[in-house]
């Protein structure tokens, strides 16, 4: 009871000091003080990323990552830990990710002795630009020689209690759309004396839409969507510009390449019949989460109770793939929804009972237990 008391706390202490992306100075100044009163010490990257590193006199580290940037939304709950910083919400979780991680650095100052060295990773920016790729960058893996990776997502799909995984994909490659469509600007009745920039992206879309049906492999996963368009400034002119953004994801990086190059061979063609110039961008935010498959089976005979296997992936994107690309490991969710909690992430009335957090804890302490 006094350690989901203290999980409370520190989950709901942080959940009002939500921040964008390395820019998190207050939550990291809150993570510092708490591990101090612990009595660790703490190495500081990229100015808003603390670890806490625990030496066991090994040759080769596990690490346990949470993320700790929010997001920029305004919180509807009506709850005495509402997010003091009203244009900003920890709408995905990521306040309760960095309790459970406070609560595992609280169990391991009293294991005096494993087989391998600890390390703890509170991240910034998962959101944008997805920090984890600068951390590996900067050279962790090889500085703390890590050798295999955690990391955990509260999810609100999946009822409360319930640990779900799977090997292999679990979340999805994804990349960030943006086109803008140049054409000529005239009158509506002298429409032969422009270039009608709408009229390009409505068959621009239509044949986007075709690629995942007539261009990759069925058996394949994608998604290509288009979430805004914007053009036009009076009904009775020609638009010359229309802007549109959206999203591509998919499991692995060929079909996220073949998806791409199809977009720009469409581009080109419509330039070719129409005289208009296209400015495409696509640039992938974030790989696949991919659970190494032997890390996996070690990870599913830990005997979790209210297991469950998942038997798809999902559509979602996170930068914990950044460190799957070059450590095995393995990401799981721990299910929030209940009939009182139920809001998607992202969301501005998301919420959860902190209680399912010793949980996910409890996940945490059985993989440390391997090592003793």
């Amino acid at each position: 009871m006094e350690l989901l008391q203290q999980i409370k706390k520190w989950r709901r202490e942080l959940h009002q000091i939500p921040e964008l992306g390395l820019k998190e100075y207050k939550t990291t100044a809150y993570l510092k003080q708490e591990i101090t009163k612990m009595g660790y010490s703490y190495d500081q990257i990229l100015e808003t990323g603390v670890f806490v590193y625990l030496d066991y006199n090994n040759d080769s580290t596990i690490a346990f990552r949470s993320d700790i940037d929010a997001l920029k939304i305004i919180e509807k709950n009506d709850v005495a830990y509402k997010s003091a910083h009203t244009d900003c919400m920890h709408a995905c979780g990521h306040d309760g990710h960095m309790a459970t991680l406070l609560a595992l650095a609280y169990y391991l100052k009293d294991v005096k002795s494993l087989k391998k060295n600890v390390l703890l990773i509170f991240q910034p920016a998962e959101e944008s630009p997805g920090a984890a790729r600068l951390l590996m960058e900067a050279g962790i893996k090889d500085k703390y020689h890590i050798t295999k990776v955690y990391g955990m997502h509260v999810m609100p799909m999946i009822e409360e209690g319930m640990i779900a995984c799977k090997a292999g994909p679990l979340m999805a490659e994804c990349g960030e759309l943006h086109v803008t469509i140049h054409g000529v600007d005239s009158h509506a009745g002298l429409y032969d004396q422009g270039i009608d920039s709408i009229q390009v992206a409505a068959l621009l879309i239509s044949q986007y839409h075709q690629i995942l049906t007539r261009k990759i492999d069925p058996l394949e996963h994608g998604v290509l969507h288009i979430g805004t368009i914007e053009g036009g400034s009076t009904s009775n002119s020609v638009a010359s510009k229309v802007t549109m953004s959206g999203t591509v994801r998919a499991f692995n990086d060929d079909v996220f390449y073949q998806i791409v190059t199809q977009m720009k061979r469409i581009n080109k063609g419509l330039e070719e019949a129409y005289g208009v110039k296209i400015d495409f961008e696509c640039e992938r935010m974030y790989y696949a989460v991919i659970n190494d498959d032997v890390v996996y089976r070690e990870f599913k005979e830990l005997g979790i109770e209210n297991y469950l296997e998942l038997d798809k992936p999902q559509m979602t994107g996170e930068d914990f793939s950044f460190y799957q690309r070059e450590i095995p490991g393995v990401f799981f969710f721990l299910g929030t929804k209940t009939n009182q909690f139920s809001s998607g992430l992202h969301t501005d009335t998301f919420n959860f009972n902190e209680e399912v957090l010793l949980k996910a804890l409890e996940v945490y302490t059985k993989i440390i237990s391997i090592y003793k």
